[in-house]
């Protein structure tokens, strides 16, 4: 019997890049996005690989339509092996100047909607006593990043609630892991990126800090790479609770847990070239 896999946000880049390789090694796919378009460009993909699938157009906001979706996988193929939350937005600007009505948006897809997702599936892991739960995080939910503060908060957020779920799960044979990537050639970043007003006394900043984001963005490590080290984690027997998927979160993760604040703050603000 194949295992069976739970994405969300699985229509567009590494969602659809890990559905892809696991759908290869004879997974059953199962996942939702807001995204009809690439769902049915995705389902596809997967026929022609032969694959068991089951996609459907829903938003992670919507939590009676994840409930149902969880009574349809679980009618339909039995237990799920893992569930992987991988729906996110990012969230960019100066604190000063944020929109909290927009922010506490983001907390609801970021952080409550990985909840939701959580939420469904945990009583029936726990019922068959396995399962796993693959959790999207970042960099910044360890390393706060300047003009990125609610977007820091959120992943801050997921790392605390998943950390914390973990001691009251692994009794029941339930693995949780965390994904950390710092920059992924995608276009995730440029959909945040949106400058204060000119007049604003952060703009010329967030204007370096843009510049060097792109640059960032153009030579990092694309989806199917950082795919491929998702993938080792879900199929991996006992995944680490942290794993990174490029050599800057590595590098930056490894900078927090060793140097002392004020050489970590110069290496940070020259390296987004923001310094005053």
């Amino acid at each position: 019997m194949s295992k069976v896999i739970v994405i969300s946000g699985i229509a567009q880049g590494m969602g659809r890049e890990v559905s892809l390789m696991l759908a290869a090694k004879g997974y059953t796919i199962c996942g939702f996005d807001i995204e009809k378009k690439y769902l049915d460009s995705l389902a596809s993909e997967l026929t022609k690989l032969n694959a068991k699938f089951h996609l459907e157009p829903i938003s992670i906001t919507e939590s009676e339509k994840i409930v149902k979706f969880k009574d349809t996988v679980l009618k339909k193929f039995g237990n799920v092996e893992t569930v992987v939350s991988n729906v996110g937005i990012g969230f960019f600007g100066p604190f000063e100047e944020v929109d909290l009505n927009k922010a506490l948006q983001c907390f609801d897809i970021n952080v409550i909607g990985c909840a939701r997702l959580l939420q469904a599936f945990l009583p029936s892991m726990r019922i068959a006593k396995k399962g796993k739960l693959v959790v999207m995080s970042s960099l910044v939910g360890q390393v706060p990043f300047p003009f990125e503060s609610i977007y820091s908060a959120t992943k801050f957020a997921i790392e605390g609630m998943v950390s914390s779920l973990r001691y009251e799960v692994t009794s029941f044979g339930i693995q949780v892991a965390m994904i950390q990537p710092a920059q992924v050639s995608t276009n995730f970043a440029a959909k945040a990126q949106k400058l204060p007003e000119k007049n604003s006394p952060y703009y010329d900043r967030c204007v370096r800090f843009i510049d060097r984001d792109n640059d960032l963005i153009r030579t990092a490590t694309n989806p199917i790479q950082a795919a491929e080290k998702i993938v080792k984690v879900i199929v991996s027997n006992k995944p680490k609770l942290f794993n990174q998927v490029d050599f800057m979160s590595t590098f930056f993760l490894g900078l927090n847990r060793f140097l002392p604040q004020k050489l970590k703050d110069k290496i940070l603000l020259n390296h987004m070239n923001i310094n005053v």
